[in-house]
């Protein structure tokens, strides 16, 4: 799963959704759609706006954290995801 790909993707209804589900996170879906309805946002929207904010905002012990998940990770792209929207969903 490429970064680029998935952030152009979120667009379409049900990728954003489909993209979280592929984390295997259902409480993290159902806070990100509850976040999302909350700001009047699509879940696409609101997921692209996650990931971005983490990449601007992530504190530094997030992205040592971060980079610690991707050096173990089969998926470093779906970890990524997962600790951007883990981020927004705790704002």
């Amino acid at each position: 799963m490429l970064i680029g790909d998935v952030l152009a993707r979120f667009d379409a209804p049900s990728y954003a959704e489909e993209a979280v589900l592929r984390i295997g996170d259902l409480n993290l879906l159902a806070r990100m759609r509850a976040q999302a309805e909350a700001e009047g946002e699509s879940l696409g929207t609101f997921a692209r706006t996650a990931a971005r904010r983490f990449a601007a905002e992530a504190s530094d012990e997030d992205w040592v954290t971060l980079l610690g998940a991707l050096a173990r990770a089969s998926d470093p792209g779906a970890t990524w995801l997962r600790f951007a929207f883990e981020h927004a969903a705790r704002d």
